[in-house]
This record gives structure tokens, C-alpha cells and sequence, in this order.
């Protein structure tokens, strides 16, 4: 049985060696095969110096070095398409989602199970406001989607070959894998754990990344805001029949009032709602627009420690 590992890296000189190093340790006391496929997603500190070293030590080390910075969802996705594993691990570099878990993901699996998702009972080191927002996120996801995402996980989990076989058959651009983990079905397990603080370094999901993250989750699993304008345009529109029969009876009745400034305000609801409506469709048909285009996901500048078989070549 081979295990991989998939580490998705950006600017992690601060941590990566000790990230190498209790995998590594957690690895060798297991009973089974492994690799270990480390995805540098356009770091421009001193990470890939730091693993291209190691990875010319241990062969287990499999480095896959994009050309630029292509996001942490498109990371890990590239780590699924690059590994070899039965089963494979997601998991940070920043060592807030504990490696020393693995083995226990794993008795997991062998039981039967094909996804084992970290589940966090408790977050250390994080805002109140970034606790809230998270699960606030959720709240909205799930009520928007038939989907059911579940609540307080991220991509720390380990998934079957059968599962990765599929996901790397998923080819949308704007991807978001804890619920494309969670649309694919199969026997899946809620492993509860506490999540550590990070090691060292600073998150590299700030405010306007987490959003972006949150708005490529709601449309990618809901065509429910798409609903929403129908409905609202439906509601606005038996509103403007009865506000202009009220007008016709005003105007019969000439009831002197400054009607002028209802149908201003009126008048500018109704373009704040179009306007947003717009804004909506927009972001579908952008979606649209990335997968009609038919680019790669990501472009690699090099790849360390893989052989011609593992390449499929």
C-alpha cells in the first residue's frame, strides 16, 4: 500500500523544514509505502531552495514547481494529479492541522472509509471575527446548496484513489474541494481533532482571499442566487403595478404631495437591484467564460523526483 502525502506550499521558508521533518518522522513509523508530493505554488521567499535540498537527500520527496502563484485550491489539486498514492493526505505546511493524526485518518480508511475529513472541535490561534465569518460561511453555503458541506472542516483529510480518480476528472477553473469532497458521495467520516496554532509565519488566506474562497463555494454548489433574481424581479415588478395604480388614483383624486420623490427613491431601488442582479449573472457567466477558454489549470516549471512512470509517459 502506498500513502501519499500532498503539501501545498506558498512562502513557507519559516516552517517547511519542520513540516519535512514531522512527516517525515510520522511516516517512517508507519507499516506501509509512502511519497511525500510537496506543491510550491509560486513561493518568492526561500522555500524551494529549502526543499529542493532535501528532496536531493530523500527521494520520498516529490516536488511539483509551478511557474507562478496559482492559488492553495489549484495546489492541491495538482498534488492529486501528480500523486501515486492508494490514498493520499491533504494537509497545510503550517502545521496547524496536526501530521501525528495520519495514522489514525488511516486505520480510518482500512475500516472501510473513503474520505476522512478533520472535523476542528477547537482553533487555536484565530480571531473571534474570523470564527464568526467561518461559521457564518458555512451557515450560508449550506442553506443555499442542496449540498451539505460540513461544518468546521477544511482540506486536512484523506481521500481514497477512487475518490482522487474523480476529482481529477472535475475540471472546473474556480474549484473548491472540500465540497467537490463532499458532492462525490462515497463512505465518508468526521475525524474530530483540535487544530493547533500556526508554527510560524503569517496565514496566506487573508480577509479578501477567504471571501473569495467563500463566493467560488456558494456559486459553484447553488444556482440559488440566480432564483433569487428571478424572485426578486417578480416582486418588484407586482410592487411597481400597485405603486403606479396608487399613483393613478392620487393623480384623480389630485392629492397634492411630492410624489416625484417616492418615484425617485423607487426608481433608484430598482436600478440598486438591477445593478446587482447584473453583478450575479456576471459571475456565471465569468465562470462560464474560464472553462470555455479551455486553459490549464496551472503550468509547472519543474518537477523533482519523478520517474517516467509516475508522469505517465
Amino acid at each position: 500500500m502506498l500513502l501519499s502525502v500532498i503539501i501545498p506550499m506558498y512562502n513557507e521558508e519559516e516552517v517547511i523544514a519542520q513540516t519535512y521533518k514531522r512527516l517525515k518522522a510520522i511516516l517512517e513509523s508507519m507499516d506501509n509505502d509512502y511519497e511525500m508530493v510537496f506543491v510550491n505554488d509560486g513561493s518568492r521567499d526561500g522555500t524551494m531552495d529549502i526543499m529542493r535540498s532535501t528532496a536531493d537527500q530523500d527521494k520520498t520527496v516529490k516536488i511539483v514547481d509551478f511557474a507562478r502563484n496559482f492559488g492553495h485550491q489549484v495546489a492541491v489539486t495538482a498534488g492529486m494529479l501528480y500523486c501515486s498514492g492508494d490514498a493520499a493526505v491533504i494537509i497545510d505546511a503550517d502545521l496547524q492541522d496536526p501530521p501525528e493524526l495520519i495514522p489514525e485518518m488511516l486505520k480510518k480508511w482500512e475500516e472501510g472509509y473513503q474520505v476522512v475529513y478533520g472535523k476542528r472541535l477547537k482553533r487555536d490561534g484565530e480571531s473571534a471575527f474570523k470564527l464568526f465569518t467561518a461559521k457564518a460561511f458555512y451557515k450560508v453555503i449550506n442553506k443555499l446548496s442542496g449540498n451539505m458541506i460540513p461544518q468546521d472542516t477544511g482540506d486536512f483529510r484523506l481521500i481514497d484513489r477512487a475518490v482522487i480518480d474523480i476529482m481529477n476528472c472535475m475540471p472546473e477553473h474556480n474549484r473548491f474541494l472540500r465540497g467537490m469532497g463532499s458532492w462525490v458521495g462515497f463512505k465518508q467520516y468526521a475525524y474530530e481533532y483540535h487544530r493547533d496554532k500556526r508554527f510560524a509565519g503569517t496565514t496566506k488566506y487573508p480577509l479578501k482571499k477567504m471571501l473569495k474562497l467563500a463566493k467560488d463555494g456558494i456559486i459553484s454548489f447553488s444556482n440559488k442566487p440566480l432564483e433569487a433574481l428571478t424572485a426578486s424581479g417578480c416582486a418588484f415588478g407586482f410592487a411597481g403595478c400597485v405603486w403606479l395604480l396608487v399613483l393613478i388614483i392620487l393623480a384623480i383624486c389630485a392629492v397634492g404631495f411630492g410624489s416625484w420623490q417616492i418615484i425617485l427613491a423607487g426608481m433608484l431601488t430598482l436600478c440598486g437591484v438591477l445593478l446587482i442582479g447584473m453583478g450575479v449573472l456576471g459571475e456565471y457567466i465569468g465562470r462560464i467564460y474560464d472553462e470555455a477558454k479551455g486553459r490549464p489549470q496551472f503550468t509547472v516549471a519543474a518537477l523533482y523526483n519523478f520517474d517516467q512512470n509516475e508522469l505517465g509517459e
